[in-house]
């Protein structure tokens, strides 16, 4: 008779001598070679990015006059897109929307079309960010990866996803806010572990690249809590937490409205022709190129006295117009400026520091906006300290809450609604959300 070599007391000794690491070992090792790739190719695209967006910045600030030639350069970026782009002209939400139902590769023509488009947004004085074209380089390079690995759908997911990781930690120099964004980015309310592994080394190695590069970034004050967490602070984060995230459903809304009204426009090239002549005329009137480009001086000034409330205000007309009517870039930046000059603005009222009041609206109205609040809350502790993590992140949470199924990538899918009354939104894309809560929405479909 057969005898078991270890007697079933013994099963644990069994059970640790006869595991296999070798499944997790080869995925460790195609995936750490892989998003080296990434990390290489998406890293230094972005180092490329940045010191050119320093490069025409500069110039900006030292021409003002240029922002007269917005209108042309709007022109060129529309046509750039109408006759060579109409493929990759979803920009981010075509990321998604292959991410969610795969198709085909990523046209690689993405990559040139939104580098040069954002660069010539902020060299003639538009209001935008880069967190757009970083994500979509990442995406558009680490996807061409599948022609040469030749794929399965569920892999080429994951690639996409590290990709949008490592283009937003290489622009921001946050490595985990840049993992967990690609990880929350295309689904409301939940995240797919089977990417995380990926996620976090493309972001961890093209941050590294970037930095290998030489290229720096913004410094950002190191919070203090100056004590211990009592009920008073908390209650008031709460609050500021709300009015972060009906900032952001806001900025969202008025965002995607100035795009339906450019959409009537039936040649696109005219709608940021139109647009850019409306923000010239905005600037020159206001007498400031403050709301131009990142302004990440106001954002700076921001932390160090409370700013007025036209600030925001301000900021948030000139970027929905900027990007609604059709210029490239970003919303990220633009909502670091209108949350952190939104909180500045509240220590007015507020018995809150300052600083800690203009960082939370920096993370918390981009939270909310985007629907990531993990990786806001990650991205507040990688660039102010962990001091005021308590404070950063219940802001996120609550911003994201208040926020509703609303946000600034229309290819979001509601995984897991954020309140009970709206289960009946789960399931559907936020572009589907919106149009179809005036109809009353039909029951989802299965997922």
């Amino acid at each position: 008779m057969f005898v078991a070599p270890f007697p079933s007391r013994f099963s644990f000794v069994r059970s640790a001598l006869t595991w296999e690491p070798l499944p997790q070992l080869l995925f460790l090792g195609r995936w750490g070679l892989i998003c080296a790739a990434v990390g290489l190719l998406v890293g230094s695209a972005s180092a490329f990015f940045l010191l050119a967006l320093d490069y025409v910045t500069a110039w900006r600030e030292a021409h003002p006059t240029v922002i007269w030639l917005l209108p042309a350069g709007g022109f060129v970026v529309g046509a750039s897109y109408h006759y060579w782009g109409q493929q990759v002209v979803g920009g981010n939400n075509l990321l998604l929307e292959e991410i969610h139902s795969p198709q085909r590769v990523v046209p690689l023509r993405m990559a040139p079309l939104v580098l040069f488009g954002t660069l010539a947004t902020h060299l003639f004085g538009g209001s935008a960010g880069r967190e757009g074209t970083a994500v979509q380089l990442g995406g558009t390079l680490a996807d061409q990866l599948t022609r040469v690995l030749g794929w399965r759908p569920r892999d080429r997911k994951i690639l996409l996803i590290a990709g949008i990781s490592a283009g937003f930690a290489s622009v921001f120099g946050t490595p985990l806010a840049g993992a967990l964004f690609g990880l929350e980015v295309f689904l409301i309310g939940a995240i797919r572990y089977e990417a995380i592994g990926p996620s976090f080394l493309a972001a961890i190695l093209a941050d590294l690249v970037t930095r290998a590069w030489g290229v720096g970034h913004s410094a950002y004050p190191q919070l203090e809590t100056g004590g211990p967490i009592t009920l008073q602070p908390l209650l008031l984060t709460v609050g500021c937490g709300v009015l972060f995230g009906l900032m952001a459903r806001s900025f969202s809304a008025l965002t995607h409205q100035i795009s339906r009204w450019f959409a009537l426009i039936s040649y696109p090239p005219l709608r940021p022709a139109l647009g850019g002549l409306l923000v010239a005329l905005a600037v020159a009137a206001l007498g400031t190129t403050k709301y131009s480009g990142l302004g990440i001086p106001t954002i700076m000034g921001a932390f160090q006295a409370p700013l007025p409330p036209q600030d925001f205000v301000l900021k948030l007309a000139l970027t929905a117009l900027t990007l609604g009517c059709g210029f490239k870039g970003g919303e990220v930046t633009p909502l670091f400026f209108i949350g952190a000059t939104l909180g500045s603005a509240l220590a007015v009222v507020l018995p809150l520091p300052v600083a800690l009041l203009a960082a939370m609206g920096f993370v918390a109205v981009f939270a909310g906006a985007a629907n990531t609040p993990l990786a806001c809350t990650f991205m507040g502790l990688e660039l102010f300290g962990s001091q005021a993590g308590i404070y950063l992140g219940l802001a996120c949470v609550v911003a994201y809450l208040f926020s509703g199924h609303t946000g600034i990538y229309g290819a979001q899918v509601v995984g897991q609604a954020k309140h009970q009354r709206l289960v009946r939104e789960q399931n559907r894309r936020l572009r589907d959300v919106a149009s179809g809560r005036d109809q009353g929405l039909p029951e989802p479909p299965a997922r």
